[in-house]
């Protein structure tokens, strides 16, 4: 059996996911990590018994490197992992894909080019009580979507905005939407699909920072449901991130990882309705690497068979265009009509 190797960019709280993720993969193993600091990068590379580097361009050289994790600042994603495309290297980038819309479709564009795989984190999708959800829609058996609800009711202190100069605004981090919410986005579009029209409105409400604490958006899908959008880290003391579906023929309400309401037809309520393995409310440290693992094992499979991953570099792509359409109907005060996708 062949021996994935992996490489990680960045060497910040978020690698350390990664890196407990490869640690479980049998058939994986991660060979060099890269940070800017020096010191970070060879206590790292001690600790996980792997090679170390202050250039990532060495990294992604290295012929025994086969899959890339980009875990960096948000806004250097797009410029990462370009040059890891560039590579030849099959990139794993951290929610969000890019900054803007134009930088995630040059990625696409890119990986498509070179005949790599490309795929964004969002490990969310690989929770059961999600795969459970998406069968029943899949299905049929909500009947017609009606309504789905997204909020994220989170809760970020001004110390965590001010403990680096690039958290909080709107190139390098973003806000509530396009940081916190983007993994609801993310299956809000899974579960929904493609998004119609979108009226948005954005504000920054408690904290000194340049992007929004606060999103909001009514949203139309191609499908005729309708949705609304709540994300935020101004609410005090923080709450689990929720989505409600309401079809014609029953409801389906998840909150964190619980399943907190099932009325479907004909399909029995799932047994483990309830998993303690939920954070980020309060603390963006404390989730658990598993679903992490989870994604790592499908995209290493969907490099194996030739296939695509369940979470691709489009469906990043979607995410930060909705985001995108969020922010400029509010600038605008005006809905926006989206191209379909």
């Amino acid at each position: 059996m062949k021996t994935w190797n992996f490489g990680i960019i960045g060497c910040g709280s978020v690698a350390d996911f990664h890196m407990e993720a490869i640690r479980q993969i049998e058939g994986a193993s991660l060979t060099v990590v890269s940070s800017r600091n020096e010191d970070i990068a060879k206590a790292t590379a001690e600790r996980e018994g792997c090679a170390w580097t202050t250039d990532y361009r060495q990294l992604i050289r290295r012929e025994d490197v086969d899959i890339v994790c980009v875990t960096t600042s948000s806004g250097s994603h797009a410029r990462i992992g370009l040059d890891v495309l560039n590579a030849g290297k099959h990139v794993v980038i951290e929610k969000p894909i890019a900054m803007s819309a134009n930088d995630a479709a040059e990625l696409v564009r890119t990986a498509k080019e070179r005949g790599v795989t490309l795929s964004v984190i969002s490990q969310r999708r690989f929770e059961v009580q999600h795969q459970a959800v998406k069968r029943v829609l899949e299905e049929g058996a909500l009947g017609k979507l009606l309504l789905v609800e997204m909020s994220l009711p989170f809760y970020r202190t001004q110390a965590y905005y001010d403990s680096a100069d690039w958290r909080g605004t709107i190139s390098e981090d973003g806000g509530a939407l396009m940081n916190q919410g983007i993994h609801s986005l993310d299956l809000l579009l899974w579960f929904a699909g493609g998004v119609r029209s979108v009226f948005g409105q954005v504000a920054t409400q408690t904290h000194k920072m340049e992007a929004e604490d606060l999103g909001l958006a009514i949203l139309q899908f191609d499908n005729g449901a309708f949705g609304t959008i709540m994300a935020s880290t101004s609410i005090q003391p923080g709450f689990a991130a929720a989505i409600n579906l309401y079809g014609e023929l029953g409801t389906i309400k998840l909150e964190g990882n619980s399943i907190v309401h099932w009325t479907v037809p004909d399909r029995n309520k799932p047994t483990w309705i309830h998993s303690d393995a939920y954070g980020g409310v309060t603390d963006p440290k404390s989730i658990p690497s598993d679903f992490h693992q989870s994604q790592l094992i499908d995209i290493i499979s969907s490099i194996e068979t030739g296939g695509s991953p369940l979470v691709t570099g489009e469906d990043g792509l979607r995410a930060v265009q909705l985001v995108e359409a969020i922010y400029e109907s509010a600038a605008k005060g005006v809905q926006l009509l989206l191209p379909k996708s």
